[in-house]
């Protein structure tokens, strides 16, 4: 029994030791607690030192090694770069106010995504004619065209419709928006627009095959004569089906 008792004591003493704990003093913990406390929206140094209310001295050398162990970690905030870091406990991932969310890599604007989606995003509405967000969602995640959210979809068309690239209407559940249940909010290309060109000198047609197309008042989505199906069309969006 004593033997049974004193390898249990060992193993608690070996397990003590490998944790990441290990080493700490009353004031770590109490630092500790402050960071968790925050979750993924994560707390400055100076909140740390209020909220703590220990010893500046104490909380800087508690922050070092919180961070050392890997308990805590540094994160960046995008609207005030080269400031102080927030800091966030290891098992939280920072908060899209901190990181900007999906359209920030690394601390900043990944233009070149936000650009390829909103390109992708016209072709796909001029291939569709008409598509709401969750159909362009569908329609590249299948095609494993871009690799983005639906609400990314959602907030790229927002901006389209503020530039003029894209227009926001609702469905009638007739001619071209039978496909889609009726107030649904879909988009269409604007008039003009066509991708890297000057949309004042280029017609809405210019660019795509179906301008030259003699079927294309029998070409629906879901029709015998489709988009989604013709070859032209697929050539012109150069995406790999």
């Amino acid at each position: 029994m004593i033997r049974s008792s004193e390898a249990a004591v060992m193993k608690w003493r070996r397990l003590n030791v490998d944790s990441p704990t290990q080493g700490l003093v009353d004031a770590d913990y109490i630092v500790l607690n402050v960071v968790k406390s925050k979750k993924n929206q994560g707390i400055l140094k100076a909140g740390v030192k209020k909220e703590a209310n220990i010893a500046p001295i104490v909380v800087d050398k508690s922050l070092k090694l919180l961070v050392k162990k890997n308990l805590i970690k540094q994160v960046a905030n995008i609207q005030s770069k080269g400031k102080d870091p927030y800091y966030i406990a290891v098992e939280f991932e920072p908060s899209d106010e901190l990181t900007g969310g999906a359209w920030y890599s690394e601390g900043n604007l990944d233009k070149e995504f936000i650009t390829v989606l909103r390109d992708t995003c016209l072709k796909v509405i001029q291939m569709l004619k008409v598509a709401t967000a969750e159909g362009i969602h569908d329609f590249l995640k299948k095609r494993k065209v871009v690799e983005c959210t639906s609400q990314q979809i959602a907030e790229i068309l927002k901006s389209m419709v503020l530039d003029n690239a894209v227009i926001e209407v609702k469905s009638i559940g007739l001619g071209e928006y039978h496909s889609i249940p009726v107030g649904s909010v879909c988009y269409r290309t604007a008039r003009g627009v066509a991708l890297e060109a000057d949309p004042k000198t280029i017609a809405p047609m210019a660019s795509i095959p179906c301008g030259a197309c003699s079927r294309i008042n029998q070409c629906t989505p879901d029709g015998v004569i489709s988009p989604q199906t013709c070859v032209y069309y697929t050539k012109w969006l150069n995406f790999e089906f």
